[in-house]
């Protein structure tokens, strides 16, 4: 972590009055740095071309503002679960980062959980790039479902952010039925109770609820059909993948249970 007014007041300070100088300095700079939330030269200049353009948009990467969101979300309710890091991982793997970018969401994250960033200009910035904000949305439900349950203030978080983006509250909600989890909160490696998790089911019911469920979600979550009725390209995408994960649950299921 780098604070940038710590630098320049430190060199400056130094330049003017030697030793004193450069502590004085320092100490101010770490002052505007903790007031204005810098941690990095792009802070420093996403914030310098703001206050030019008074009005202009916080510049934030996306893929950093996606795993700030997340981190946000997984935080939201107080206490960071081993499902929620697993999705941000899932998250990671999806976007295919290398070792370098997936330090730099790990950074975004650990941001995101200390709820300091003002969200509501890069997200407002979307709001004429709706697929970019369904695919942020879409992961941020995917995160507030990751340990089978939404809380409060997880809702009202994707709420606000959708109204940001240029949402109804209606089309957000619509947009989290695809995460809707149906059972009890799913153990980290326990692949049984997630693959019912992701059908809707619970651990009782009977072959031919699984069949209908599991159909069922196919049926909405086909990309052809999806794609022959106008959905963005990142909606198909998302149900091609949607669709590849309730084939490997129905399996496992069957599987388990010992019905075809």
């Amino acid at each position: 972590m780098l604070w940038p007014a710590t630098l320049i007041g430190s060199v400056a300070g130094l330049a003017l009055a030697s030793i004193p100088g450069a502590l004085l300095g320092a100490l101010l700079g770490q002052v505007v740095d903790r007031r204005l939330n810098l941690r990095s030269w792009r802070d420093l200049l996403a914030h310098l071309r703001g206050s030019a353009l008074h009005e202009a948009p916080v510049q934030i990467d996306e893929r950093e503002l996606l795993f700030r969101l997340l981190g946000r979300l997984a935080k939201s309710d107080g206490v960071v679960q081993e499902s929620h890091i697993q999705m941000a991982r899932g998250e990671m793997q999806r976007l295919h980062l290398d070792a370098a970018a997936q330090r730099e969401a790990i950074e975004a994250f650990t941001r995101g959980k200390q709820g300091l960033d003002d969200l509501k200009r890069p997200l407002s910035a979307l709001r004429t790039r709706r697929e970019r904000g369904e695919a942020l949305l879409r992961a941020c439900w995917r995160m507030a479902w990751a340990d089978g349950r939404l809380g409060r203030n997880e809702q009202a978080l994707l709420l606000e952010w959708g109204r940001w983006l240029g949402w109804s509250t209606e089309a957000v909600q619509r947009l989290g039925r695809d995460y809707q989890a149906a059972g009890q909160p799913v153990a980290p490696g326990n692949a049984y109770q997630e693959a019912l998790r992701l059908l809707g089911v619970s651990a009782d019911a009977d072959p031919a609820t699984i069949k209908r469920a599991y159909r069922r979600l196919l049926s909405q979550n086909h990309p052809d059909k999806l794609a022959g009725s106008g959905a963005t390209p990142a909606r198909v995408r998302e149900a091609t993948e949607r669709t590849r994960e309730l084939h490997n649950a129905y399996r496992l299921i069957r599987e388990r249970r010992g019905f075809r």
